[in-house]
């Protein structure tokens, strides 16, 4: 099962080592992780994502919880929430398939960001599903690179 983890942290040196190390230790692998400062100076928000037993998580959770510079741990996997990633992919762009990949790109909310002779970069942003989606139909036109954030997740807010 996949999970999203929330964790806010205390924004000092060795925090991430930490916190990857209760992952590794137990054989669980990060999918994605993404660490950045939040509104309150000195905290920062991990958002990790990984696939497994909901058991083990459950156990990574509570020792994540029993961390001095943990804050505090939230399991978004079945919570109302907000979760989005970012993705730049560099794609074959010839001339013949130049418009066919700015219908998708357009079709999608997409942005080309850099443009040259033979290629195109695409920003795209949403949820795994979109993410996944534009990379499937970019695929057939040939992707060189691809760079993408992880995901980012935030509870959302009581109706």
């Amino acid at each position: 099962m996949r999970h999203v983890l929330s964790v806010t942290v205390e924004n000092e040196p060795g925090v991430l080592s930490r916190v990857a190390g209760l992952f590794s230790g137990r054989g669980f692998n990060i999918e994605s992780l993404n660490v950045a400062p939040t509104e309150e100076p000195g905290v920062s928000r991990m958002t990790i994502t990984t696939h497994g037993d909901d058991a083990i998580v459950e156990q990574i959770v509570k020792q994540l919880r029993k961390l001095v510079t943990v804050i505090t741990v939230r399991d978004y996997t079945d919570v109302k929430a907000v979760e989005r990633e970012l993705v730049l992919v560099k794609v074959n762009a010839e001339d013949s398939k130049r418009a066919e990949i700015l219908r998708i790109v357009d079709i999608f909310r997409c942005k080309v960001i850099d443009v040259s002779l033979d290629e195109l970069t695409v920003e795209c942003t949403g949820d795994i599903g979109k993410v996944e989606a534009i990379l499937d139909l970019l695929t057939r036109f040939g992707i060189k690179e691809v760079a993408r954030t992880g995901s980012i997740a935030l509870k959302r807010a009581k109706q």
